[in-house]
């Protein structure tokens, strides 16, 4: 009897332990969904994945301009105080330096 009810208490653990993992997992990753990457880092993480970091600005009037560089392309993405938004990407092939 003495063994099957530490078998009992086993399966029980293994169970729980089971359980806890995917649990604790998905914990693990709402959280990170919160935290913000640190400020001198060209990218930011969304949705497991890296995406560069731009530039914006801001104007008193809710208007923004923000621009990313990715190698030798730069993306702007404009939008103005009505809400009309716009965004262009120009690559120079000889302005990359390396």
């Amino acid at each position: 009897m003495k063994l099957s009810r530490k078998k009992a208490i086993l399966i029980g653990a293994a169970a729980l332990g089971a359980a806890a993992g995917p649990a604790t997992a998905a914990y693990a990753q709402a959280q990170g969904q919160d935290q913000q990457t640190p400020k001198n880092w060209s990218y930011e993480i969304r949705d497991g994945k890296r995406v560069p970091k731009g530039n914006r600005v801001t104007n008193a009037d809710g208007s923004w301009l923000e621009e990313v560089r990715q190698g030798n392309c730069v993306t702007i993405k404009e939008r103005s105080a009505a809400g009309e938004y716009k965004e262009t990407r120009q690559c120079n092939p000889g302005s990359n330096p390396g």
